[in-house]
This record gives structure tokens, C-alpha cells and sequence, in this order.
């Protein structure tokens, strides 16, 4: 085992998370192959390995693992550099992924990651989020989908509840003070056939970076009318 590798068995141990040999030494490719393509490409502005571990992989990973064991086919929406689909794919390689973004080149840097890594299961869609939730393929169609998505969660549960099926989970990754956007967001969340289920509020390990994850539970089906138009949620939120 490297000394990268053992780094984050440390680091993710903390977290009650214990990746295998072969989850530990994809995450360290995964993580080569990001700051490499980083040199010409903008994916991110975190770059050096200890934070890449904190800061991306176990923020990507982190609280979700009974939600994870639960569903069956995961989306990750707006998933820019792969976060936190491709951490997360690489826990749970048997999971069947699907890895959505507005911006082609970034999933053709996660396509080469997909081959690079040898992970199946693992899809990847170009596209909107306004256009993709009324396409038969997708809507409805996921037990789980994520967002790390830098959005008011109002934007979020309408981009993200229309591919939930009923029963699923939404989960809204977020920072900071949370409770005015939540409240904000309830009537959205209610429009589009969700319900807060819990708020899961942690520190990361060895930092003072506060997050939360804003669970919600799909309890009846979206109307057809949703998500509108592209731009529509983001300009004028429900």
C-alpha cells in the first residue's frame, strides 16, 4: 500500500468509512488524473492531495452510506469534476451510476476516468436538467440522486425531484447556515412531491468546515408541468 493509499484509509476511516485495497488505490488515479487534466482544463481549484481528500473525496462521501446501500440506480446532477458521483462510484463499484452535466468536456474527462479506472456500470448524460427530467429515460427513474450543486435548494429540488421516483431520495449537499434557505424552499419541495426528512449537520474530520445534508424523500409524483423551461427554476425559483 502507498503512502497515498494509507493516507486515505486514515482519513476516511474517521469517518466510519473503510474503502478496500482496490477503492484506495482508484481514488489516488482518480486523483492524478484530476489535477493532471487541472493543467489545461478548469475542474478545480483545490488541487493539493490532502485537501483533494478532505475537501472533494470524503465531503463527497461523507453521511450517506445507509442511503447508499439502499438504492438501486444513482444519480449524480451537475456533477462538474465528478463529485460526489465518482468518489462515491468507486465505494460502491457495483452500484449502477449515471453522471449528468451541462458541459461536455467535463464528462468526457470522467469518461476517461471510467476507462482508466476499469468501472462499469458507470453512465454519463450531456444535457440540462429542465430538458432531461421530462425525457421517459430518466424521469422518476432514480431511488437516489445527489447535487453538490452550487444552487438555492428551491433551484435544486426542481432540477433534482422530477428524476426521483416516488419513495427516493434527494439528498442537497450545503455549507454554512442553511435554515432561511430551507425555509425558503418549503414550498418547492412541496410543489414538486417532496418532504424533508432529516438534515444531517457535521464538521469534516480534523477541520472546521461545517456542512449538511438536506435529506428529502419523494412522497407523491412530480407534476408534468416540472421542472420548466431551461433557466426558469434558476431565475425564478418556486
Amino acid at each position: 500500500m502507498t503512502d497515498n493509499e494509507k493516507y486515505i484509509k486514515e482519513q476516511f476511516a474517521k469517518a466510519n468509512l473503510y474503502p478496500d485495497e482496490i477503492a484506495l488505490s482508484r481514488l489516488v488515479m482518480f486523483y492524478h488524473l484530476l489535477v493532471e487534466k487541472n493543467k489545461v482544463m478548469n475542474l478545480t481549484g483545490i488541487t493539493e492531495f490532502d485537501e483533494v481528500v478532505q475537501k472533494h473525496f470524503l465531503d463527497s462521501v461523507y453521511g450517506l452510506d445507509e442511503y447508499m446501500e439502499e438504492a438501486e440506480k444513482i444519480l449524480d446532477l451537475g456533477t462538474g469534476a465528478g463529485f460526489p458521483g465518482m468518489p462515491l462510484k468507486i465505494l460502491y463499484p457495483e452500484k449502477p451510476f449515471v453522471l449528468m452535466d451541462s458541459l461536455k468536456k467535463r464528462l468526457n474527462f470522467l469518461e476517461e476516468v471510467r476507462v482508466a479506472l476499469k468501472l462499469d456500470k458507470l453512465t454519463f448524460e450531456h444535457g440540462r436538467a429542465e430538458d432531461l427530467g421530462h425525457d421517459k429515460r430518466y424521469r422518476e427513474s432514480f431511488d437516489l440522486v445527489l447535487s453538490r450543486a452550487v444552487a438555492k435548494l428551491s433551484t435544486l429540488s426542481e432540477l433534482c425531484l422530477p428524476f426521483v421516483k416516488v419513495g427516493g431520495y434527494f439528498i442537497s449537499f450545503k455549507s454554512g447556515n442553511i435554515e432561511e434557505e430551507l425555509e425558503q424552499a418549503a414550498n418547492a419541495i412541496k410543489a414538486l412531491g417532496g418532504t424533508v426528512e432529516d438534515v444531517n449537520k457535521f464538521m469534516l474530520p480534523d477541520s472546521d468546515i461545517s456542512r449538511s445534508l438536506i435529506i428529502i424523500r419523494k412522497a407523491k409524483p412530480t407534476k408534468k408541468q416540472y421542472p420548466r423551461k431551461a433557466g426558469t427554476p434558476l431565475k425564478s425559483p418556486l
